[in-house]
């Protein structure tokens, strides 16, 4: 009798620290998600607030005379036009028909060579 509740208290005793465990984890999981939200939330709140501060020394509302600023300002408005200009070309490759690959066009270029009617010098 005396080894089968040894037996169960080991048991007992190693699923109690098992459990314990998974509640560590739990919470510790848990905070990292908070943590990570409101990480994300925060790099959006400076993301917006930098769009703001951007127009408004745009719009000349605030003054700011930085040289790190102006080359902040300048590096986004050179990210801006390098964005746009990507997405001119994403646009264009997704409408347009595209090349033609080469066995394609060697073959279309025999069916057209036979297609064509030959001329005849004249005399």
């Amino acid at each position: 009798m005396k080894k089968q509740s040894d037996w169960k208290a080991k048991l007992n005793r190693f699923f109690f620290g098992f459990q314990q465990e998974m509640i560590k984890t739990s919470v510790i999981g848990k905070k990292m998600l908070t943590a990570s939200r409101t990480n994300a939330h925060l790099k959006d709140t400076y993301e917006e607030l930098g769009r703001l501060l951007e127009k408004a020394i745009d719009s000349g509302e605030v003054e700011w005379d930085s040289a790190k600023v102006r080359a902040l300002l300048h590096t986004v408005r050179a990210c801006k036009k390098d964005l746009e200009e990507i997405e001119r070309q994403v646009h264009k490759i997704k409408f347009s028909a595209g090349p033609k690959c080469p066995q394609d066009i060697a073959v279309l270029s025999d069916k057209q060579s036979e297609k064509k009617p030959e001329t005849k010098p004249e005399d």
